[in-house]
């Protein structure tokens, strides 16, 4: 009986230091805020522009935005092998400013160009799995694979939803007990979204003077890359 109890107490004291050796820093939920920089970057599918209800060319040049934001993440973090975890989480962030953009064309030889337009993102939030690696004792990198969407206005008062994915490499360090420092890199892409208004604006092609109606319609897609550091604390 004792030489049984003694395999016992040893299978359970070499299960409990697996367990032990096996568990993360990072091992739990997590709740961090960050801030950082970001980049949107439009692209231009296509565009159209009418007269008074007929079609004439048109062409959209809208420039890169930059702008400060601000990011609250929570998700938890769960060992599957020894010294690698896999991590969900959800993040939003909000952040942007305006950026003008022309659109322009030719009536009856008159170039017209209108720079009363603009876009800017409003918010975006971002659900990821992420795969991660322990390093050292105290340190974990990480990727990010996301499902994202983003909210952008535009025209005047206009707003598009984008969906799209995200991509994200970062690094998080303890810093004392639960609390740590993080650093991260994210790319999100979105598909298009297609935008109209219109305007009554001085084209000058019904006369001198004249104000005629002019309706745009935009197709664009768009991307971000932002640059985020912070503070967290693992439960």
């Amino acid at each position: 009986m004792y030489f049984y109890k003694s395999i016992l107490g040893s299978v359970l004291i070499l299960s409990a230091g697996a367990v032990h050796a096996q568990a993360s820093s990072f091992n739990g939920a997590f709740g961090q805020l960050g801030i950082g920089y970001e980049q949107s970057s439009p692209s231009s599918v296509s565009s159209s522009a009418a007269f008074n209800g007929y079609a004439i060319p048109a062409n959209s040049s809208m420039g890169n935005s930059s702008y400060l934001i601000g990011t609250g993440s929570v998700g938890y973090y769960a060992d599957i092998a020894k010294g690698y975890l896999l991590g969900v989480g959800a993040e939003y962030t909000l952040g942007g400013s305006a950026q003008n953009y022309t659109e322009s064309g030719s009536i009856r030889g008159t170039t017209y160009s209108s720079g009363n337009y603009y876009y800017q993102k409003n918010y975006s939030y971002n659900i990821f799995l992420s795969p991660a690696m322990v390093v050292g004792t105290n340190g974990l990198a990480y990727l990010k694979v996301g499902y994202s969407g983003a909210q952008y206005k535009q025209f005047t008062s206009l707003s598009s939803n984008y969906t799209g994915y995200s991509l994200g490499l970062g690094y998080k360090q303890i810093i004392s007990g639960g609390l740590y420092g993080f650093g991260e890199v994210n790319y999100a892409n979105y598909g298009n979204q297609t935008v109209s208004t219109s305007a009554r604006v001085n084209t000058g092609a019904t006369g001198t003077g004249a104000v005629d109606t002019l309706t745009a319609s935009g197709t664009n897609g768009m991307s971000t890359l932002n640059f985020l550091v912070g503070v967290g604390y693992k439960f």
